[in-house]
């Protein structure tokens, strides 16, 4: 099993061009089920979670091309499609369900395992479930595996979500795209991600329109035509390279991004005492000599501070001058990196979904264990700012979602070296 070797502490000095986001990928791959004709896609990033997905769509009948530099894929369909969505595909990756409304919708059935990923909390698929069976689906749960089906085409409706929820969110649309008739969905999550899933089936013919703020309308159509579309860049990886450049007091040019997705982040990396300018798809950011702390940092769904930088901005708290604390409100198991930071010196107090972060820690290097994909990068980021030499274990949570973080790091002047 792999792992990182770090030697610290480094300075960030450089610049870096962000990759296709993962989390917008999944679902816009997932969704060319709906595609009887070519559907090319640009901007993938060459992350685990997306080869899975390739799998799994190969699996279910369709025949995949990727560019010299698998940046660009071109998806067709077989004749014999498959409606089966295995275990040994799912288990590593929530984003497998998204598949599931895809083939109802499109098949009238499927045959799916419930699916896996981090082991941050409980996300039920009931928010899944529930949406589709408004629409139509009736489904068995059997040994692990969702048995849907539907009489006929599904029916648009109106449903609202109980909870703001990105995954059921995107099902429901993937399958309201070719339902009968008009789908009105309610308290939609709006992340970015969301937005360029719709654009990419508004892209193909999709009639799609928000008609209020988490409120949006889709009116079912036939089929979906032949399109060609870019994955947005990912906001988490430059989220992720901001912390780290104000962590180590560092200066960064990161490209290919719009900063106008992340106004919250970069807003609260500036109280930090960070220096930033942005351009068109550009962030010029300087870390501050002396980190200010945050007090009550909460995670909300987007438009606020997402959960997937929670735990880099924890690290990040921990050099702070002061005390802050961060206020976990998405998912219910998300601070399994405190153990790991507290071997490497931090003091952190936790006290049910809350964090107390005691400030002005100096890193000293561990061996540490890798839990879930946000928490490995936010121990990479400790180990840079640690004095001594730091291994860190486990890295394949890294490699579903960074991709090439290693090389990324090294060119920006981190002493990072993989061990297989």
């Amino acid at each position: 099993m792999d792992k990182f070797i770090v030697k610290g502490p480094c300075k960030i000095k450089g610049e870096i061009s962000i990759s296709g986001s993962k989390n917008a990928a999944l679902p816009i791959l997932a969704s060319t089920i709906l595609f009887e004709k070519e559907v090319t896609i640009k901007n993938l990033p060459r992350v685990k979670d997306i080869d899975t997905m390739i799998n799994l769509l190969k699996s279910l009948g369709s025949i995949i091309r990727f560019s010299k530099n698998k940046k660009i894929v071109k998806i067709t369909k077989k004749k014999k499609q498959s409606f089966f969505a295995s275990y040994s595909l799912v288990r590593t990756m929530r984003a497998g369900i998204l598949v599931l409304g895809a083939l109802l919708t499109k098949h009238q059935k499927s045959i799916i395992s419930l699916p896996g990923g981090c082991l941050i909390g409980a996300r039920p698929v009931n928010y899944h479930l529930n949406a589709l069976k408004k629409l139509g689906m009736k489904y068995d749960i059997k040994k692990g595996y969702i048995h849907a089906s539907t009489k006929g085409k599904l029916n648009g409706t109106k449903i609202r979500f109980s909870k703001i929820s990105v995954g059921a969110t995107e099902n429901t649309i993937i399958a309201s795209c070719l339902a009968n008739g008009i789908t009105i969905l309610r308290n939609c999550a709006i992340e970015p991600e969301i937005i360029d899933l719709i654009n990419f089936l508004k892209s193909g013919g999709a009639k799609i329109k928000f008609i209020g703020k988490r409120t949006l309308k889709i009116e079912g159509i036939k089929s979906l035509e032949s399109t060609s579309y870019s994955v947005m860049s990912d906001r988490i990886e430059t989220g992720t390279f901001c912390v780290a450049a104000c962590l180590t007091g560092g200066n960064l040019k990161i490209n290919n991004f719009d900063p106008k997705i992340i106004k919250t982040e970069l807003s609260l990396l500036k109280k930090i005492g960070a220096k930033i300018k942005v351009a068109k798809k550009q962030i010029y950011i300087s870390g501050p000599k002396k980190i200010k702390n945050l007090t009550n940092l909460v995670t909300r769904e987007y438009p606020n501070f997402p959960t997937d930088l929670q735990a880099q901005f924890m690290v990040l708290l921990c050099k702070a001058s002061g005390k802050s604390s961060i206020t976990e409100s998405i998912f219910e198991n998300r601070f399994m990196h405190v153990a790991e930071l507290r071997r490497l010196g931090a003091e952190i107090l936790i006290k049910k979904n809350k964090a107390f972060i005691s400030g002005d820690t100096n890193f000293k290097a561990a061996e540490l264990m890798s839990s879930d994909l946000r928490a490995s990068v936010a121990l990479v980021l400790a180990a840079i700012v640690a004095t001594g030499s730091s291994t860190i274990n486990r890295i394949y949570h890294l490699d579903r979602g960074y991709e090439n973080i290693e090389n990324k790091l090294r060119k920006v002047g981190v002493n990072i070296r993989r061990i297989n």
